[in-house]
């Protein structure tokens, strides 16, 4: 029997992964089966530490690239700004939505959480954190802690090497002829990871079936508990972004709704699974230039931009409905200007999130702005890997949405993406990058 190409394409695959996972949690946890528990976060974790692998040589590579493009470009500077300009729409609509989920289901008001459980966070967010972090350690952005266990861990600061590449490629335009070899290298070594992506996007099915299965070992019901409602809220706010907000402004500036989310849902998936829009960046920027027909001269600038600053879920919902819960747990009445300023710092500080503890950093921020409590971030830890998935799902969704909606607005995108079969089937095989000349 001849299956239709949609039942056999990538995104599929990945649909596939994700119901096969849940069976396997669901045998690893029913039977406390440790060997088949221990491959399913072997496999995960080896999967996420293969696409974060990528990241930094994608980024820079990309972005040198992209700029040294550029020069043919006349609007460059207006698509970076409007970029961020809908980054902020997003999340101004986002946090209103946030706020109005919050006010309606009274999270705080009844919960049955044992206020003991409140601790004070071991980071916490502020301005001059983000300034700080901006501002390359080294040449790379990389860091480096010793563990508990005696083991050095070793990090990137992914806008601390956007920043680096911007540096680089402007610096490059700027030498002009005798940085054509630099420029040209980069080009080439730009093909060279894309195919290597490829590779490892290939292997996404069972990364997605890994990472479910031991997410359902781990998490499994218990942790709801007396927090059901908060949890409910966060996952009714991150619905009406995804499937009412988003697909208001998709269908303003005159995208297919339908088209969009069966050529994005793969990445959808892989965000709520991986829990990293690090760790997704790689094949969402992909899916933009390969199946949305965004010009990899603007995808490679938009979406590490978008993966260290454009946060919808993170920044937006839960850090709204989070702080309306410590309010009410505490018995804090909030105000208008209260409300007010919950609105600001999402839509001016998901950006100071960049580069650290993400939504935990944003909800700090967001109580020490509100005055509220700091310990009443403790008093959600319980469910923070269960909340986390909707929200990066939400994130990595929302930064495909924005690089699509400004290539449409500017004229750029390539109309005849969305004629071709929709899914992610281009991801079917690999189309590495011509060097820039």
């Amino acid at each position: 029997m001849h299956l239709p190409k949609w039942a056999t394409g990538f995104g599929a695959q990945v649909i596939a992964g994700l119901i096969i996972g849940l069976i396997l949690g669901l045998i690893a946890r029913g039977g406390d089966i440790a060997w088949l528990s221990g491959i399913l976060t072997w496999v995960g974790q080896t999967y996420v530490q293969l696409l974060k692998l990528l990241i930094p040589p994608l980024v820079f590579t990309a972005v040198v690239t992209s700029i040294a493009n550029l020069r043919q470009v006349t609007n460059a500077a207006r698509l970076a700004g409007q970029t961020l300009v809908w980054f902020a729409i997003t999340a101004f609509f986002s946090v209103i939505i946030g706020i109005l989920v919050g006010v309606v289901m009274q999270p705080g008001a009844n919960s049955g959480v044992d206020q003991s459980a409140a601790a004070e966070p071991n980071s916490t967010g502020s301005w001059f954190a983000f300034i700080q972090s901006v501002v390359p350690a080294n040449f790379l952005g990389l860091g480096a802690k010793a563990t508990s266990e005696g083991s050095i861990s070793v990090s990137f600061n992914v806008l601390q090497i956007l920043v680096l590449s911007l540096l680089f490629g402007i610096a490059a335009i700027k030498a002009g002829r005798k940085a054509e070899p630099f420029i040209d290298f980069a080009g080439s070594l730009l093909s060279v990871i894309q195919v290597v992506l490829w590779w490892v996007i290939r292997l996404a099915p069972i990364g997605t079936a890994a990472l479910i299965g031991n997410a359902v070992v781990a998490y499994g019901w218990e942790a709801l508990g007396s927090l059901g409602t908060f949890v409910a809220a966060i996952y009714i706010g991150l619905a009406l972004v995804i499937f009412a907000l988003y697909p208001l402004i998709l269908s303003i500036n005159r995208i297919s709704v339908a088209g969009f989310f069966r050529r994005v849902w793969p990445v959808t998936t892989l965000g709520f699974v991986t829990r990293s829009s690090l760790g997704v960046l790689p094949v969402n920027q992909r899916t933009v230039e390969e199946s949305m027909g965004v010009p990899r001269e603007y995808a490679s600038f938009a979406m590490p931009l978008g993966a260290t600053t454009k946060m919808d879920g993170c920044a937006s919902i839960y850090p709204a409905i989070a702080a309306i819960f410590v309010a009410q747990f505490y018995g804090v009445a909030l105000n208008p200007t209260d409300y007010l300023l919950i609105v600001i710092v999402s839509v001016l500080g998901s950006a100071a999130t960049a580069g650290t503890t993400g939504a935990t950093v944003m909800l700090t921020l967001t109580l020490s702005t509100l005055g509220l409590p700091l310990a009443g971030v403790g008093l959600l830890l319980a469910v923070e890997p269960i909340v986390d998935m909707g929200r990066t799902a939400v994130n990595v969704t929302g930064q495909a949405l924005v690089a699509a909606v400004v290539a449409k607005r500017e004229g750029i995108i390539d109309e005849s993406a969305w004629d071709d079969t929709p899914d992610a089937a281009t991801l079917d095989k690999p189309h590495p990058v011509a060097p820039s000349s």
